[in-house]
């Protein structure tokens, strides 16, 4: 259960940082933190609670980054729902925080909620093809990330540093494709709060490349750390 709990929490923590300074601070006249802030924020959520967390769950936040360990061999399949299921449980209660914050605010419209999307409803416009390569390419290198970082051969304490360094990277990149999902619960939160309904018909896509990215990485990490795996 604690186990649950800190999944929780720590997926609570990524979308009110991360989304939350996507909603409330990326565009504020004339101080707004940009594409670039929002990056770091994402890193920083995940950052922390590597730290924070990770010495009690492993600090996943992520359907797709719990599938990519089990299949990489890092996770038992009993965890497999559990996990899950705090991770979209934390990530909709953080979305809910954020969205009776931006509600208290005189005139304040929900808008997009910063959800991902494709088509008309990508930051530059890119099509479907486009997001679905974008977030099975992005996924996928986050999870080698993950798996090489945290492996028995890598230099012990700076995991946190480079995932959460990596998933800034990968915001930098994919912005503006999709708005950055790589993480299925994170955009299934914000779609639930999203007006308009689009981002519900459109989630299907920010699971399915996700997962199907992470997969890929712990099969072709299990391949190449074949031998020095423990």
């Amino acid at each position: 259960m604690k186990k649950l709990i800190a999944e929780f929490i720590g997926t609570l923590w990524l979308v009110l940082g991360g989304c939350g300074s996507a909603v409330l601070a990326a565009a504020f006249p004339d101080l707004g933190i940009g594409f670039v802030g929002v990056a770091l924020a994402f890193g920083l959520t995940v950052l922390t609670m590597v730290y924070t967390i990770g010495h009690v769950s492993g600090c996943h936040l992520n359907p797709a980054v719990t599938l990519g360990l089990w299949v990489g061999g890092r996770v038992d399949a009993k965890d497999l729902l559990p996990y899950i299921v705090a991770q979209v449980l934390g990530a909709i209660v953080g979305a809910g925080i954020l969205y009776l914050i931006v509600s208290g605010r005189s005139g304040a419209e929900i808008g997009g909620f910063a959800a991902n999307g494709y088509g008309e409803h990508s930051p530059g416009g890119y099509g479907l093809s486009s997001a679905l390569i974008t977030e099975l390419v992005m996924t996928f290198m986050f999870l080698m990330i993950i798996l090489g970082s945290t492996h028995a051969n890598a230099p012990s304490g700076f995991a946190g540093l480079a995932i959460g360094l990596g998933l800034t990277l990968i915001h930098l990149i994919s912005i503006p494709v999709t708005n950055t999902s790589v993480n299925p619960a994170r955009s299934t939160s914000q779609a639930l709060f999203a007006e308009g309904g689009w981002a519900m018909g459109q989630l299907w896509l920010f699971w399915v490349a996700p997962i199907a990215g992470a997969v890929l990485a712990g099969l072709v990490h299990k391949y190449l750390f074949a031998r020095s795996d423990t």
